[in-house]
């Protein structure tokens, strides 16, 4: 039986011009996600990633932890939704950069009632790809990892498809993906126990490389 780690990006840049670049916390948690699988002596046999700038920096963020050379595959499957394109499906004017906790919670409303109505086929966001081929590009990715691999295996995506990987693997509804998508923390580990057969989730947005005082401060959610 096979352990498959799947990781979310560490902090990007939510509200500046570019979000797909990690901050400078999200670059410490993902050297310090590294160096706990290290402590731990985890390695891993097989190594995914998304191809967005914030998953790729930290896959190598990781491996510097690690001290390892690990070479990851990219699977485009696992990119995350456009969030601004989902917004617009029932908001088409540009949103003001949140500055207020008002103005974060109608960010989060306005994103939880997009995915809703693009999860249900009621809106095309531009430049996205239908709900069903979403879910296709990671379900296609645990596939490859099931029929590949028997030992360790890291995925580093985001926090809509690991949330999308965890509601295939448990058969929910739209409505708890979307609960267990805007949950997610930044660097959070996701366990699955795998199977020629099938996946079987084993822990969910765990932070076990945070767990202490030192690093009560580096734990985020965008």
């Amino acid at each position: 039986m096979g352990t498959l780690y799947l990781v979310r990006h560490g902090q990007a840049s939510f509200g500046e011009e570019d979000y797909d670049v990690l901050s400078p916390m999200g670059h410490q948690q993902s050297v310090r996600l590294g160096e706990y699988f290290k402590h731990k002596g985890i390695t891993f046999d097989a190594a995914l990633t998304g191809t967005l700038n914030r998953q790729l920096q930290t896959f190598a963020g990781i491996c510097k932890g690690m001290d390892a050379e690990l070479q990851g595959m990219p699977w485009g499957g696992l990119n995350e939704y456009d969030s601004e394109a989902v917004i617009a499906t029932v908001h088409p004017h540009k949103l003001e950069k949140p500055d207020s906790p008002e103005m974060f919670r109608a960010h989060f409303r306005l994103l939880r009632d997009g995915l809703k109505q693009w999860m249900d086929g009621v809106v095309s966001p531009h430049g996205m790809p239908s709900y069903s081929d979403f879910v296709s590009g990671i379900t296609d990715a645990l596939d490859h990892i099931r029929t590949s691999y028997t030992g360790n295996v890291l995925l580093v995506s985001s926090g809509g498809p690991i949330s999308t990987a965890v509601g295939h693997v448990l058969g929910t509804a739209p409505e708890t993906t979307i609960e267990l998508n805007l949950r997610i923390r930044n660097c959070s580990v996701t366990e699955f126990a795998f199977t020629p057969k099938r996946h079987m989730l084993v822990t969910y947005n765990t932070l076990p490389h945070l767990d202490g005082p030192e690093h009560a401060s580096w734990i985020t959610y965008a």
